[in-house]
Parts: structure tokens; sequence; C-alpha cells
């Protein structure tokens, strides 16, 4: 699954085996490794989540 957050496509592959989060940044680690995303506020990354639990 794919999400976009302003023009950036961050691309997660299920299955996830941790999620980090501090603020504005998460970091989620799947069967490709670990990805850093920053965001710019704290709602974004919440949404994120929100969209990240789903998956």
């Amino acid at each position: 699954m794919s999400y976009t957050y302003k023009g950036t496509i961050y691309s997660v592959e299920s299955p996830i085996r941790s999620i980090s989060v501090n603020k504005h940044n998460v970091v989620v680690t799947d069967q490709n490794g670990a990805k850093l995303v920053k965001f710019t506020n704290v709602n974004d990354s919440k949404c994120f989540l929100a969209w990240l639990y789903q998956v």
C-alpha cells in the first residue's frame, strides 16, 4: 500500500514488524526494512498512523 504526503509517496508492505513514533516522526519497519516518515505537525502524523493501522 502507498501513502502520499505533500507530494511524496511512502510505500508500506504487509506485514508491518514495528512502528516507532516521536511527535512528528514515524519509523515503520516492514518486510523491506525501516522507513522514516517526517511530518510537519502532530495531526498529520496521527492521520498517517490511523491509515497505517488499517493496512
